[in-house]
């Protein structure tokens, strides 16, 4: 089949073409985003291969429909942005990588937190200026305090496991319990979680009705000087809320490795231009804030096998066999 690849990388061209000798596909690499103005470029490919944010949403599906597209797939797990009702109305299979390595992205949400309450960069940054001065980076053991994970699938169980293994008590809140975690942790509702947590951890996949699951009512519930760690989708977090919180202090540390706007910024080097976006300029200026560009799933083992079943689920489609990762609308 042939396949445009949108918002490739050098890595994405690298892995793919390797997984792809096994298959045989005609790979069209774009390093556009998928949106309104690019979908034109699909033109001819009865397959796109996208990522997270891309925009695949009813325009843009018919577009690609009358070009000749027949399956769309996401190198991702989430896919809140395919909008899988229009996908299905217009005859357009679609489907998204399940399962990928989970410990990456749990291991990076442990790195984050251990990061911001340390302060390690600003550690790092000081003695590169020649700065061994303590002042200002302290800060808690671990050992000892109450972690709440939000979010109890394959990640958000690994992390909390993880936590337990520092000392901490790990509650947890999700509408689907998993017997797994309640071998180290305990199951709360949302509020009991909010109030007891030194440290809250967001782990589940955004739709419409948890966006903005945290929030500035929520974040007065939660308990004061706490950590928030955000490592899912930039829209459960209302970024502005946050920014308040973090001035009053009620918001004791944030680190997102995902934003809510992050689709004009991240994976692109931004280094040399003026970024108007004046929310994530307030947000990296604090000194308890770390963000971090949507890399958590980055290692190995995680791109390794999201490329593996991006191709997979291309020959399937092409061999008319069953779409073990179809997303239903």
């Amino acid at each position: 089949m042939k396949v445009a690849v949108f918002s490739a990388r050098r890595y994405d061209r690298m892995l793919l073409n390797e997984a792809n000798a096994s298959h045989g596909h005609e790979l069209v690499f774009l390093e556009d985003q998928l949106n309104a103005r690019t979908a034109d470029l699909a033109q001819g490919c009865e397959a796109v291969a996208i990522f997270v944010n891309d925009k695949a949403d009813k325009d843009v599906l018919a577009t690609l429909a009358a070009g000749g597209t027949r399956l769309v797939t996401t190198r991702s797990t989430g896919f809140n942005h395919i909008d899988a009702e229009a996908a299905a109305a217009l005859d357009i299979a679609a489907t998204r990588v399940a399962d990928y390595s989970p410990y990456s992205v749990a291991e990076f949400a442990v790195g984050l937190l251990i990061a911001v309450n340390r302060k390690i960069p600003r550690a790092v940054t000081r003695t590169r200026d020649g700065n061994f001065e303590l002042d200002g980076l302290m800060g808690f053991d671990l050992h000892g305090r109450t972690v709440g994970v939000v979010g109890t699938g394959k990640i958000g169980r690994i992390f909390g496991r993880i936590m337990s293994g520092f000392g901490c008590t790990v509650l947890g809140y999700d509408p689907y319990p998993q017997a797994e975690f309640e071998t180290y942790g305990r199951y709360v509702t949302a509020d009991e979680l909010l109030a007891a947590s030194d440290i809250v951890s967001l782990h589940c996949p955004l739709t419409e009705a948890n966006r903005h699951l945290v929030n500035a009512d929520t974040l007065a519930r939660s308990k004061r000087g706490g950590i928030l760690i955000n490592t899912s989708r930039g829209g459960l977090v209302d970024t502005e809320a946050a920014v308040e919180a973090l001035k009053s202090g009620q918001l004791g540390g944030l680190a997102i490795d995902v934003y809510e706007q992050e689709a004009s910024l991240f994976f692109q080097d931004l280094s040399t231009t003026i970024i108007a976006d004046d929310v994530i300029q307030r947000l990296v200026s604090f000194p308890n804030v770390i963000v971090t560009g949507h890399q958590a799933f980055f290692t190995r083992e995680a791109i390794g096998q999201i490329m593996a079943t991006t191709l997979d689920n291309i020959t399937a489609f092409a061999r008319g066999e069953p779409l073990v990762n179809r997303i239903e609308a």
